[in-house]
């Protein structure tokens, strides 16, 4: 491997900007397409901890710099540790921040501009929701190169239909935004110039409900959705009765009633 420059020595590999109850996570590395390297992995996780215990955000929005979104993980690097536990440790250490992406408190969107691929796409799967610009692409691409994209399997196959799934791991062609769209990966799509509005506009959307509600509902919708039929519902019910002890769902029942606007307590 070549060694890095000075910016990439400098320049941090995540960017956080916090704004209004939004906090956006920038992948900054745009010169090579956002990869998820090791230390990318480390810096994204550091953020992920930090926001969890972060009561003044409501919302996060993970970006990438430059003109794509993420090229998955950095495969110089992973050709420079032959070894399998070197390898089984990126892996895992992928897969952790996939699932911290989860258990985060607050809704997560991907805001997509372009190219998102392999552990990329996987990336956006893995958040609550996506916005996709019209000239986004996304693709599990690995087979051409050897390497069937099992991880990224787990996410999109979570967001898609199997065999829909199946067929872009099976031939790693490239899904332009509309597709991604119809096919569940993502939301809406919107012009490039549009996007950052687009989302935000979402975000104030999520913003202006109890927070305390949308944390716990985010909570127990991951946990119902992974189970068979009866215990998703036992879960569910268990979530219902626990979110009426919650002073929002009093407040809420109580404006609606009232039909006037309600004045959330929790955040």
């Amino acid at each position: 491997m070549n060694a890095p420059n000075k910016t990439e020595v400098e320049a941090p590999y995540v960017l956080r900007e916090d704004k209004g109850g939004i906090a956006t996570l920038t992948l900054n590395r745009g010169d090579r397409m956002n990869p998820l390297s090791t230390a990318m992995l480390s810096a994204l996780q550091g953020e992920l901890v930090r926001l969890a215990d972060d009561s003044a955000v409501g919302v996060v929005v993970l970006a990438g710099t430059g003109k794509h979104f993420c090229a998955g993980h950095d495969l110089r690097e992973m050709r420079s540790h032959p070894d399998k536990a070197w390898q089984k440790a990126l892996f895992d250490q992928c897969s952790e921040m996939m699932l911290t992406l989860v258990r985060l408190p607050q809704a997560v969107i991907a805001r997509v501009q372009g190219v998102a691929v392999a552990a990329g796409c996987q990336l956006v799967s893995m958040c609550d929701l996506a916005v996709a610009s019209d000239v986004s692409q996304f693709a599990l691409p690995g087979i051409k190169s050897g390497i069937f994209c099992t991880t990224p399997g787990v996410g999109v196959a979570r967001n898609l239909s199997r065999k829909h799934a199946l067929e872009m791991l099976f031939t790693g062609d490239p899904i332009d935004a509309k597709t991604a769209l119809s096919w569940g990966l993502v939301n809406r799509v919107v012009p490039l110039g549009d996007l950052e509005a687009e989302v935000d506009r979402l975000a104030r959307k999520i913003l202006a409900h109890s927070g305390a509600v949308a944390r716990m509902g985010k909570k127990f919708f991951y946990e119902q959705v992974e189970k068979d039929l009866t215990g998703a519902y036992a879960l569910a019910s268990e979530g219902m009765a626990c979110n009426m002890m919650l002073e929002d769902a009093a407040e809420g029942i109580d404006a609606f009633i009232a039909k006037r606007k309600p004045g959330w307590r929790g955040r």
